[in-house]
């Protein structure tokens, strides 16, 4: 009796001590150091993208608010330079209004000029990442450029991952004719040229951050449909499916209720991967003048402006573009990697 009630004691102690699948993903990836520091900067990162939106940081970028090409903070204000201005003649005998008509008015522009100089706002010589060549500041610039930027690459990727989840998993559960075409499709837009693509899509529906999502979502699906594709494949065939056909459950409810959940982690692993290739796709297609509207700035747009003040010596605009890029991408592309081995299936046993 004590050994029945001690195998009943064991088994309750188990089912207790059993954790879901998401939950024993969680608890590998906060053990590892690298994914979960790189978790921590994507969330300041999407802080600062919300506080952006909401406008509680860089709601004036759009303003001048120091002197054109005003070095940043450290290195201090930039030296007077001369701007070759000559002296009018002066002297007890010397009459301008003789050789120049408009002398008497000149005293009266002096006077106007310097009262304008009283009233006008005055303009930071310094700011803190410098400014651009309107005097607009480069740090305020690099916050709403990491907003549009992120959001460009994360709702893009929401769209190619859904348009090649659904024609994956249709291709891959039903075969067949549907199959035959799906493939054709994907055979199409895989033999045309990415970066051709996307400037073709470009080129017709113009300019604007809903046509750079559109662009980015329409050419980047075939890389999920081809995973989920053949996860779908692998799982239609298999016990746990063939018994939710047994019981009388449909087909949608065996695509997505039941095959879906067990392939989530590739689906949410390519999409974490799409959105980093994404973020470099509009910084491209913004560098050359294709992506968001010129009343919107974004890190490409940032670098594009970069390229003619580099030539004189200003260099913090296209510093700060490159610094948030590259902790923003770095940081994401570290996490998906932790974020994949901690769903990876192989793994779960090795708890």
């Amino acid at each position: 009796m004590s050994a029945v009630l001690g195998t009943a004691a064991s088994l309750a102690d188990t089912r207790q001590r059993s954790e879901g699948v998401w939950h024993a993903a969680w608890r590998r990836f906060k053990t590892d150091r690298v994914g979960f520091v790189s978790l921590l900067i994507v969330l300041a990162f999407l802080v600062l993208i919300a506080a952006s939106a909401l406008g509680l940081v860089a709601k004036d970028w759009q303003r001048e608010v120091g002197v054109p090409n005003a070095p940043p903070t450290l290195l201090g204000p930039a030296a007077p330079q001369d701007t070759g201005a000559i002296e009018s003649p002066k002297g007890p005998n010397v009459d301008l209004s003789d050789i120049d008509p408009l002398a008497p008015r000149y005293k009266e522009w002096d006077e106007r000029a310097a009262q304008f100089k009283t009233t006008e706002t005055v303009k930071a010589q310094t700011l803190p990442l410098g400014a651009d060549r309107l005097g607009r500041d480069v740090l305020d610039k690099a916050i709403k450029g990491t907003e549009v930027s992120v959001f460009v690459g994360v709702l893009a990727a929401v769209v190619a991952t859904g348009l090649g989840t659904l024609l994956g998993a249709f291709g891959g559960f039903f075969g067949g004719k549907i199959g035959d075409f799906l493939e054709w499709l994907y055979n199409v837009f895989e033999s045309i040229p990415g970066i051709l693509l996307i400037f073709a899509f470009a080129a017709v529906f113009g300019r604007g951050i809903g046509t750079v999502v559109l662009i980015l979502g329409l050419t980047g699906w075939t890389g999920m449909y081809r995973q989920v594709r053949a996860e779908f494949i692998k799982h239609a065939s298999r016990e746990y499916v063939r018994s939710a056909e047994a019981i009388g459950a449909s087909t949608m409810s065996r695509m997505f209720r039941h095959i879906l959940p067990n392939v989530s982690h590739v689906v949410l692993v390519r999409m974490s991967l799409l959105t980093v290739g994404f973020i470099k796709a509009e910084v491209i297609l913004s560098y050359l003048g294709l992506g968001v509207p010129i009343d919107q700035v974004s890190w490409g747009t940032m670098l594009s402006e970069a390229q003619s003040e580099l030539i004189l010596g200003h260099w913090w605009q296209l510093a700060a573009a490159t610094l948030f890029m590259a902790v923003f991408v770095t940081a994401f592309s570290l996490m998906a990697d932790a974020l994949r081995d901690a769903l990876d299936p192989k793994l779960r046993g090795l708890d």
